[in-house]
């Protein structure tokens, strides 16, 4: 009965609400909310204030639920084990990425592979994707290359190319290709420092002795795209975060290869899990040679 208690309250507790928790369970609503209230009631504490429909931990419960993440942080660990020990591929795989190529070519075939498989993705920066595999509402991350860290794994996905757009009010929106240099003081719109687009970006504009004129420096890529369509300036971005956009026109730079590494991330607790696992060893396996990758590492 206690596990299911507190099963039920992490649930609670990491989704926010005991409608969203009873999805994630597969538990009808009100059995969510009965197990918490014998929790509270069983050990005569407060784990919940209640603001009407929606609830909010105490102090004690925010302790509980840095407790239970560790149970069941070690409950997945053991299940991922015995998974894999089995060599069973099946259940949900839950993606979180910087963008959706060339991502969905190879979600294509994993599918193919392991039919038994339900996949999920999850777009953001690479800062949320990060915290969204440490926090485990992901399990894989596709990310611009990161540095090393102790609780991670990282395997080499691929190269992506960097590539100019304008607004399609930009007077090179009639263009397919631009020259490196065509670039020299020109308006540009930068992402912050510490983004792994522009460092490449700018080594390659030191290199080559291109100067454009910064008008703008954004937060997040997202932040770059709207400053670009109301035509403030012209942006860089990763191939592998283009989205559709009828404000936007992309240009390929046509004498100069710029490109970041994309990797394939998880947490090391969780790579004997048998989909990260099968997914990490299709990456591998596949290195993107039939799926329309970019120069694979």
């Amino acid at each position: 009965m206690l596990y299911t208690q507190l099963r039920s309250f992490h649930a609670v507790a990491r989704e926010g609400s005991a409608t969203k928790a009873s999805r994630v369970l597969n538990v009808s609503q009100p059995t969510i909310t009965t197990q918490i209230k014998e929790l509270e009631a069983r050990y005569q504490l407060e784990l919940f204030r209640r603001h009407g429909r929606r609830l909010e931990l105490t102090d004690l419960g925010r302790e509980l639920l840095s407790i239970t993440q560790k149970f069941f942080d070690v409950e997945g660990e053991v299940s991922g084990f015995l998974e894999a020990a089995h060599d069973l591929v099946r259940g949900h795989l839950r993606v979180g990425a910087i963008g959706p190529y060339p991502l969905m070519k190879f979600l294509r075939q994993y599918r193919h592979e392991y039919p038994e498989v339900t996949v999920s993705v999850d777009l953001g920066n690479s800062d949320e994707v990060l915290q969204g595999l440490r926090d485990q509402r992901t399990d894989i991350g596709i990310v611009s290359q990161i540095k090393a860290d102790p609780d991670i794994l990282i395997t080499p996905f691929g190269r992506q190319n960097v590539i100019i757009f304008v607004s399609t009010d930009h007077p090179w929106s009639t263009r397919s290709r631009i020259d490196f240099s065509d670039l020299d003081g020109q308006d540009m719109i930068m992402r912050e420092e510490g983004s792994m687009t522009r460092r490449v970006f700018e080594k390659a504009l030191k290199e080559c002795k291109v100067r454009p004129n910064v008008v703008m420096e954004a937060g997040s890529r997202e932040a770059v795209w709207e400053a670009v369509a109301e035509g403030h300036g012209i942006g860089a971005i990763s191939e592998i975060s283009l989205l559709p956009d009828s404000r936007i026109k992309p240009l390929h730079i046509s004498d100069q290869t710029i490109q970041t590494r994309i990797d394939a991330v998880c947490l090391k607790q969780r790579q004997h899990s048998s989909v990260v696992r099968a997914f990490l060893q299709m990456v591998d396996a596949v290195n993107g040679a039939s799926l329309g990758f970019k120069e694979i590492l």
